[in-house]
């Protein structure tokens, strides 16, 4: 499948289409990135998914001994990877460019990264399959999720973590270096350094350090 040249690029360095103007009044795109409610289906952050989804088509369809073009394409759709770095198929975002990788990061299959906001994880992490990382939400308002309104908060993941299979990461959820997040685990509340958690909703059970 072809990336038409219609379809506009996104500008990494500003995070939003190459020509999008400045306005004085913030742009839907804009409050999401500043973690306000704003109305998911406003014209530009449709385009910016579709933008994603049809990468993502493609990358998911590529044999594997198109590990080059694989890769490129990530650098395309991700907002920084480090040089070493392996994402099995399956692997679905929303937007991509507000996804941070470091080196030696490895995913297994079918990992669901929803990044309306920055999803920023560190060095030789290792992600379980079906692995979901959250940062999307809704209001607990009925009449404001009909309108289409949401929100997002940032997710933060340390350096050398493991995420067992199954696990699910929600907003605002910050994880320290060196932890196992045991598989299936929910993950609501933040993990300090150097701990093992597991559970519904996770919580910490042995200190590593």
């Amino acid at each position: 499948m072809k990336i038409k040249n219609s379809e506009k690029p996104i500008d990494k360095k500003n995070n939003t289409h190459s020509n999008n103007k400045t306005n004085s009044v913030l742009t839907e795109k804009e409050k999401m990135l500043k973690g306000m409610n704003y109305f998911a289906f406003d014209k530009q952050l449709v385009e910016e998914r579709n933008y994603a989804r049809k990468i993502l088509e493609k990358l998911n369809s590529l044999p594997y001994k198109k590990g080059e073009k694989r890769k490129s394409l990530f650098k395309k759709l991700l907002g920084k990877t480090g040089d070493n770095f392996l994402i099995e198929k399956g692997f679905n975002c929303d937007y991509g460019y507000n996804i941070f990788i470091g080196e030696n990061f490895f995913a297994n299959f079918n990992l669901t990264v929803l990044d309306c906001a920055k999803v920023i994880i560190g060095d030789n992490c290792l992600i379980g399959p079906c692995v979901k990382i959250c940062a999307a939400e809704h209001p607990l308002n009925v009449e404001q999720r009909i309108k289409g309104k949401e929100s997002a908060r940032e997710i933060a993941i340390g350096n050398n973590v493991w995420i067992g299979a199954g696990a699910i990461i929600n907003p605002g959820v910050n994880i320290g270096d060196n932890c196992v997040i045991g598989s299936g685990a929910v993950v609501t509340k933040s993990i300090p350094n150097d701990c093992v958690a597991v559970g519904v909703p996770a919580k910490v059970i042995k200190q590593l350090k």
